[in-house]
């Protein structure tokens, strides 16, 4: 059997070298004048290619360098403009306080009106009480 294996394969090798002759005798191979020019072709075609895509590039580095630099002079001036912000802010902040002193006083006056009252309504209840009383005792 190992035979018959060993022969098998041997056929399919010479049958694989025939069919790869046979296959090479159809191929149209070009003359050296049709090689030349499709040659260059592909040469010229690779260049402008190159060229283009070097010329992109240094648009696009230019045009981000020169972005990247504008993109910082307006994050600069932003800062700036917040500092400012809250340097006003803070300055305002002292009025602020300010208006808030101004909300304590009168918070602080309506409750010492508002105790007031109260002790205004007790001697009102102490003098309804004490009249109730001598009403009371008069009656008696």
């Amino acid at each position: 059997m190992a035979k018959k294996e060993e022969k098998t394969v041997k056929d399919n090798k010479k049958s694989f070298i025939k069919g790869f002759k046979a296959e090479l005798k159809k191929v149209v191979w070009p003359t050296p004048k049709q090689l030349v020019n499709n040659t260059t072709a592909v040469i010229t075609i690779v260049l402008i290619t190159a060229i283009i895509v070097f010329g992109l590039d240094l648009v696009f580095e230019t045009v981000n360098k020169h972005g990247i630099d504008k993109i910082k002079e307006l994050i600069t001036t932003s800062n700036s403009v917040d500092e400012e912000t809250v340097e006003d802010n803070t300055e305002n902040s002292g009025d602020t306080t300010n208006s808030e002193e101004n909300v304590d006083a009168t918070v602080e006056g309506q409750q010492e009106d508002s105790q007031g009252q109260e002790e205004t309504n007790t001697s009102e209840t102490e003098n309804n009480t004490e009249s109730t009383e001598n009403t009371e005792s008069s009656a008696q």
